[in-house]
């Protein structure tokens, strides 16, 4: 479940990083602080408050859970669907910040030449532009899936612990720690604590690359 979870979050966050990453590097307008501001605002409100807001959006009787039903004819509040919406929002930041990074130390004259050179704008990013923040991109993915494995609090809140349908492995390890199995619960966590450890070197190792290459 929980990795089932971790690579639909990546495989839909992705695009969307790329997009508003390449976005916010390349546009200046009135406004795009706070923009960026609620890009960050799920990495310093607390889980179980931004986990609380989506649990009232996803409900029957807000729009937008209303709209939800109408399309699909369910619920969203405590369903898979509803958890992968619920980490979507949560992982925002994390897919969105280090492609941005990386397309902000792109030269502006690279895009410049390539237009002057024929190329359409989707050529140039598809070409030129993505190439060269492939590490970004590779850095989004892997703190996407790490942090989506250790995700707690807005699961909880959007999904509870439900077997088979919301239970993730985080929510698991605390089910183990209250039913006092520390050997289930230790194991669990040893296994969070490998993926945290190389996702971080990962990220780490290719900041490395960049700075090496640069150099």
């Amino acid at each position: 479940m929980s990795f089932r979870l971790a690579a639909l979050t990546c495989a839909f966050l992705l695009p969307i990083g790329i997009f508003l990453g390449r976005w916010l590097a390349s546009a200046r307008f009135r406004g795009k602080g706070l923009c960026e501001a609620l890009v960050a605002l799920p990495l310093v409100l607390p889980p179980t408050v931004l986990g609380f807001y989506l649990l009232q959006s996803f409900g029957r009787e807000a729009p937008f859970g209303q709209l939800w039903m109408s399309l699909t004819g369910g619920g969203l509040n405590f369903t898979f669907s509803g958890i992968l919406l619920a980490s979507l929002v949560a992982n925002l930041p994390f897919a969105v910040q280090p492609i941005q990074r990386a397309f902000e130390n792109i030269p502006h004259n690279l895009r410049e030449a390539a237009w002057c050179s024929g190329l359409s704008p989707w050529q140039t990013l598809l070409r030129i532009e993505l190439p060269l923040v492939w590490p970004g991109i590779l850095s989004a993915a892997a703190l996407t899936f790490a942090h989506t494995l250790g995700e707690f609090g807005v699961i909880l809140m959007v999904g509870g612990a439900i077997d088979g349908e919301t239970r993730t492995l985080a929510i698991a390890i605390y089910d183990r720690v209250q039913a006092f199995d520390e050997q289930g619960a230790a194991l669990m966590a040893a296994l969070l604590l490998v993926v945290s450890f190389t996702t971080l070197g990962v990220v780490y190792g290719l900041a490395g690359c960049r700075r090496w290459a640069r150099g």
